[in-house]
């Protein structure tokens, strides 16, 4: 199966934290808001030579936390590499639903914004730092499994043209890495996407398709392009990769550091 380059880049600590354990073969770059602040002349000679290097039809993943300096950084980036290259950002905005705010200005520069709000990590029990450290994990293998899952061979076959069908036109999305699909979540918010269920060996197809018809009962469009792969190796029975997106609309007028 035809593959593309995936360039991941982490901008600040939490991005750069789920870029370092990114499993799949990958040009993996990380960027420290701190020395760019420090060493900004030089930022802007480097980061452009190296962005522009890349392949024509990369596909380039900017992960991000929230905070105004990091908007700098992906502007440089963004206009850096080659105009055929994807350009997708997943952002970090802790207790906040991307989704229902006003589209950002610089949102326009990717072909989706994925975002990631870590409600499933947040316990009044537990550090921040640990919340973001388990959310770092998840997000990084969500995003292997996603891409060797393109890449490989799945029973029910999901590929690349079906992934940039999905991601490409201007959308907001989520990309999730499911042991169990909590109903009660806005999933319904979502027009379309990419579900992929990895199941063990034992699992029959009815019971994966099952998954499948959920989503496709709460879904806006209803538009679902579905996968499913056997791995022995997955922690539970059966987990679910859940790639969905919507057209960003207007949404309120709330603003964001973004």
């Amino acid at each position: 199966m035809i593959g593309f380059t995936h360039v991941f880049v982490g901008i600040g600590g939490a991005g750069s934290k789920v870029v370092n354990e990114i499993t799949v073969d990958s040009i993996k770059v990380n960027i420290n808001p701190g020395r760019y602040l420090l060493r900004t002349e030089e930022y802007m000679r480097r980061v452009p030579l190296f962005f522009s290097t890349v392949p024509e039809d990369s596909i380039v993943w900017i992960l991000t936390e929230d905070k105004p300096i990091n908007v700098e950084i992906l502007r440089l980036i963004i206009d850096s590499i080659p105009e055929g290259a994807t350009r997708l950002a997943y952002v970090f905005t802790p207790a906040r639903e991307l989704v229902k705010e006003k589209k950002p200005q610089w949102a326009g520069l990717f072909d989706t914004v994925f975002y990631d709000s870590l409600w499933e990590f947040f316990d009044e029990r537990k550090p921040l730092s640990e919340a973001y450290k388990e959310a770092s994990g998840s997000i990084a293998r969500a995003l292997s499994s996603l891409i060797r899952n393109l890449e490989g061979q799945m029973l029910i076959n999901v590929d690349y043209a079906d992934f940039f069908s999905v991601v490409r036109g201007g959308n907001v999305g989520i990309i999730r890495l499911l042991r169990s699909v909590d109903l009660s979540w806005h999933w319904g918010i979502w027009d379309r996407g990419i579900i992929m269920t990895l199941a063990r060996d034992d699992v029959a197809l009815r019971e994966a398709h099952q998954i499948l018809e959920m989503f496709q009962g709460i879904l806006r469009k209803k538009d679902i392009i579905w996968g499913m792969v056997t791995d022995k190796d997955i922690k539970n029975r059966m987990e679910v990769i859940a790639l969905l997106v919507k057209e960003w609309g207007e949404g309120n007028d709330k603003g964001g550091a973004l």
